[in-house]
């Protein structure tokens, strides 16, 4: 079989970008790496992504794949080692539908948290709470959503690691912790000691330096 040609299109700071890096490394799948300035998109991003110009972009074999969620399903499909997605129907619908949750509930409302206030920020603090909450409903007593191993819903919900450090920078009290969210925090901890995850997490002090710069009006406003 003649080689694949691999690329992916990302940048260092973005979680959706290292879902990808999350998903190849868990195949095995050797890849080039590209690192887009967002401020000055590259014109072989542009043309791979013409619709929405923006990273994530899988390019294999000369075919982009663009949008997180999508490119690590057809990661999954085109390479049927070590399973992403769970085989059972039922089970694979509640990981897409849970992915979904993070991404369109989840995380705006998580930047909603870094730029607002005051009482507006403490609202929306509870508001993530509760959909933490929800979370640990799907994770239940499981080691990670995948079960015994890292899964497709895992690698969607490491946006709660940038997070986690956004608050740190901010100086916000820990919006996850043991105390409140017991099931999530524990999981938190398994996903930040998984020898992949540490691999496409950026380095802590280079990232708690990007969100005061990217933040630093609200932080200078509290």
């Amino acid at each position: 079989m003649a080689e694949e040609e691999v690329k992916l299109f990302g940048t260092w700071a973005s979680p959706v970008s290292r879902r990808i890096e999350v998903a190849l490394k868990l195949k095995g799948v050797q890849y080039e790496y590209i690192e887009e300035d967002l401020t000055n998109k590259s014109p072989a991003l542009l043309n791979y992504n013409p619709v929405n110009k923006q990273i994530p972009v899988l390019v294999h074999n000369g075919k982009p794949v663009a949008e997180s969620l999508v490119i690590i399903e057809y990661i999954d499909e085109t390479w049927k080692h070590n399973p992403i997605l769970p085989a059972d129907p039922y089970e694979r619908a509640m990981a897409r539908f849970w992915a979904k949750y993070i991404d369109e509930k989840f995380w705006p409302a998580a930047m909603k948290i870094v730029v607002a206030k005051g009482e507006e920020q403490k609202g929306e603090i509870d508001e993530i709470q509760q959909q933490m909450k929800n979370l640990e409903g799907e994770l239940k007593e499981k080691k990670f959503f995948g079960g015994e191993s890292l899964g497709f819903l895992d690698i969607a919900a490491n946006i709660i690691i940038w997070l986690v450090v956004a608050q740190e920078a901010l100086g916000m009290d820990q919006i996850l912790n043991e105390e409140k969210l017991p099931v999530l925090y524990g999981w938190l901890q398994r996903l930040l000691d998984d020898a992949v995850i540490k691999e496409c997490v950026p380095p802590k002090d280079r990232h708690l330096d990007l969100c005061k710069v990217k933040f630093g009006s609200s932080i200078a406003s509290k």
